[in-house]
């Protein structure tokens, strides 16, 4: 029997009422459902000081280095800022490296508070890809952010989506990076296995 993947969610952003955070709840309530042990890895909480090669482990660095290290699939949250993700996950990325994230599976997600998202997945993409993260082809953009929630007391972080559509993509990306937690990125396929014989 297969053991129940860890999915950790990194929270790029530092907001107190953040949309980031309340849609990556999102994604580990659809990823427990599916079987996975889900933990947030809240920036807000941890002291991160910004990252200095020369310094070595700074702050909490070992703390939630170690996170994301144990995890079998990490799932990448932000804010969009300046078409591209927010300064606190990229300190926090700076700590992590090939140790972090060689072949581990990567679910990313940006809230934008405007209408464009699609640079900022692109750069989180490419900077995964760069220390040999898989990242899964899902990915969830959030338009107008603010505008996607309505007040629930009885929901996560009491909001609830508005677009039950939209809430749909979400947790899709909780229960794909459960499913594919255990993907072996080295895998070819049969086409490209023939190819070869």
């Amino acid at each position: 029997m297969t053991p129940a993947p860890t999915v950790v969610a990194v929270s790029g952003s530092l907001r107190e009422a953040s949309y980031t955070r309340t849609a990556l709840r999102y994604v580990l309530q659809a990823a427990d459902e599916a079987g996975a042990e889900t933990t947030l890895l809240d920036l807000r909480e941890y002291d991160l000081p910004v990252y200095d090669p020369d310094a070595g482990d700074q702050g909490d660095a070992e703390t939630v280095t170690r996170l994301v290290r144990e995890a079998d699939a990490v799932v990448l949250g932000t804010p969009v800022y300046h078409g591209s993700y927010s300064g606190a996950l990229k300190n926090f990325h700076d700590y992590c490296g090939f140790d972090e994230y060689e072949e581990t599976t990567v679910g990313l997600l940006a809230t934008a508070g405007g209408g464009s998202y699609g640079s900022t997945l692109d750069h989180l993409r490419i900077t995964v890809r760069g220390v040999h993260g898989w990242v899964l082809p899902h990915q969830v953009g959030l338009r107008n952010a603010s505008e996607k929630f309505e007040a629930d007391p009885d929901a996560i972080d009491g909001r609830r989506f508005r677009d039950p559509a939209l809430q749909e993509r979400v947790e899709k990306l909780g229960r794909m990076i459960t499913e594919y937690a255990f993907i072996d990125p080295s895998v070819t396929s049969s086409r490209s296995a023939a190819a070869d014989d």
